[in-house]
């Protein structure tokens, strides 16, 4: 079905274009994992880019719901900074990371104060601009730039557009046929592409969502780039690694041992400090951003001096640490493909404590941080991870059930048979945990969870941000809320007595197990009052109490 075309760059051609964008590599992910084998050949190069790019997407259908709530529409200013920042937070492995840059350069020009003000057939301009700041601010955000890799496409496709005459479209399309041509070159510049007869993987990337910028302005597929394209002269076949999907003739031999990756909030000194740093320890170094927010990804043999470097340049978060293998993908040895697992668990969390307390029960997890939701990409990645024939997936977030139907429709075509219970609370979810039990039949078990639990009402204890109407009247910042089963039931000056009202009220419909998950930002004493409470009112009750450690809650509270 053609796309209807989006004459000029506005906010609405933003949208667009993220949504073809994302569809795009979603339909290139396998492909361009296939074909990972620069600068590590982990044959995940498609799978962060596509995770990067809908984190992007995440953010843009944020600011377009914030308008539709109130009034009038998004900016381009608005919506190419969403874009950006989305990409930024999101960012997964090198290749995202720079793709990331790659949007930052691009808004900086698109958000400018002038921006908008052109007449539509002049905006070709300003889109050469963007995507020359684009290309050059990648190629800086890279410690050690290589030339066969996507700073080449982008670089070819920034080249190609200032070449071009005319409206978005006829500058859209000319980048696209530039970094086209650019990637078919790739491996004639690279000799570790040139091996493995393939193209480089994050140029194959660039080049789809170039293509989808060309169809949000003509309303027109592009021509699709050879998926299996041709081993140049003197080449060799790709080999493909059982089990791994990806090829990896000409993978390097040595190289470090671990992927380190994290936002930093630090001022520009510290992270031009932060880079010299890193360089030393180790390679395929790229730190994107600015404004106070960072993301960094090197390849270290010393992950924790990597992090140690981050701590003494600001704050680091999101820290996220990936182990290469030993004798694996830096040596292109065949690597035993590990059996896949009768069945598995994969369950959100919204804390490292409540994160080892499910992973000790066998669940494969997903943390997700205050502020910070899972994207699907990260929930389908998780259900791959979990190596399982059959999967219970557990979003224990209301808000994340779309996020959870999408991540388990993936899964399901790619031949994983998964069941989703809704779980609305971890609580709710540690209750179906405790009554999983993989011998049963996959039917069995599902419904043994499910019932647990729906069985189990769920409450939490919050701080509010803002004043704001509640179904228990006005309050004001400051305020200790205590909602129940998701709706506010009570608002209150303190934590303890608040907490100790909200029980009191489940339980007065019954009860036989209370569970307390207590957040780091909860009093020390609060689990010791409440666990008094439960045995002096309500005999027949027991408690458990576990430590969920930043779980954006003061308090968790279940009751089965």
């Amino acid at each position: 079905m053609a796309q209807v075309p989006q004459t000029f760059f506005d906010a609405l051609a933003v949208r667009t274009w993220c949504g073809l964008a994302l569809r795009a590599l979603g339909r290139a992910r396998a492909e361009i994992d296939a074909i990972n084998v620069y600068p590590v050949a982990d044959g995940d190069t498609g799978t962060n880019l596509y995770m990067t790019w809908e984190s992007a997407v995440t953010a843009v259908e944020a600011v377009f719901e914030g308008y539709e709530t109130g009034c009038g529409e998004p900016s381009l200013a608005d919506a190419v900074h969403a874009m950006a920042h989305g990409a930024l937070i999101g960012a997964r492995g090198n290749s995202g990371t720079i793709l990331a840059q790659l949007l930052r350069g691009m808004a900086q020009v698109l958000a400018a104060d002038d921006a908008g003000r052109e007449p539509p057939h002049l905006e070709g301009g300003r889109l050469r601009l963007a995507l020359r700041r684009a290309a050059d601010s990648a190629r800086q955000a890279v410690a050690h730039p290589v030339e066969g890799t996507v700073l080449t496409v982008a670089s070819a496709a920034a080249n190609a557009a200032e070449r071009a005459e005319g409206d978005c479209a006829a500058v859209a399309r000319a980048a696209y046929e530039g970094a086209r041509a650019a990637l078919a070159a790739t491996p004639g510049q690279l000799a570790v592409l040139q091996q493995a007869g393939v193209v480089d993987a994050g140029g194959r990337g660039l080049v789809a969502v170039l293509g989808s910028l060309v169809e949000a302005f003509t309303g027109e597929a592009v021509r699709e780039v050879p998926k299996a394209p041709e081993p140049v002269a003197g080449g060799h076949a790709p080999v493909t690694v059982p089990g791994a999907g990806l090829c990896v003739a000409a993978a390097e031999a040595g190289g470090p041992a671990f992927e380190v990756i994290y936002l930093l909030e630090a001022g520009d000194t510290a992270v031009a400090r932060l880079r010299e740093r890193l360089d030393a320890l180790g390679e395929s170094l790229v730190v994107v951003g600015g404004d106070g927010l960072w993301n960094v990804h090197v390849h270290v043999d010393d992950a924790g001096a990597a992090v140690e470097a981050g701590v003494e340049a600001g704050r680091p978060y999101r820290i996220k640490i990936t182990h290469f293998g030993l004798g694996d993908v830096h040596t292109g040895a065949e690597r035993p493909t590990r059996e896949r697992a009768q069945r598995a668990v994969v369950a959100v969390v919204p804390g490292e404590g409540l994160a080892g307390l499910y992973t000790e029960a066998g669940a494969t997890t997903v943390l997700a941080r205050p502020g910070e939701p899972p994207a699907s990409g990260e929930l389908v990645q998780a259900v791959r991870r979990a190596h399982a024939r059959e999967v219970v997936l557990l979003p224990n977030d209301a808000e994340l059930r779309h996020t959870a139907a999408a991540a388990a429709e993936q899964a399901r075509a790619e031949g994983i048979r998964v069941a989703l219970i809704p779980t609305r609370s971890a609580v709710q979810g540690i209750a179906a945990l405790a009554v999983h039990e993989a011998a049963r039949r996959f039917d069995e078990d599902v419904v043994q969870m499910t019932s647990a639990a729906g069985a189990t009402r769920y409450a939490e204890v919050v701080v509010a941000e803002h004043q704001s109407w509640t179904t228990a009247g006005i309050c004001q910042a400051g305020d200790v809320l205590g909602l129940i089963d998701g709706d506010v039931a009570v608002i209150g000056p303190d934590v303890t007595a608040t907490a100790e009202t909200v029980l009191d009220r489940m339980l007065q419909a019954g009860g036989e197990l209370v569970t307390l998950v207590i957040g780091d930002d909860a009093p020390e004493t609060i689990a010791r009052h409440l666990q008094a409470r439960v045995r002096e009112s309500y005999l027949a009750v027991d408690t458990v109490v576990y430590q969920g450690g930043r779980q954006g809650a003061l308090l968790l509270i279940g009751v089965e």
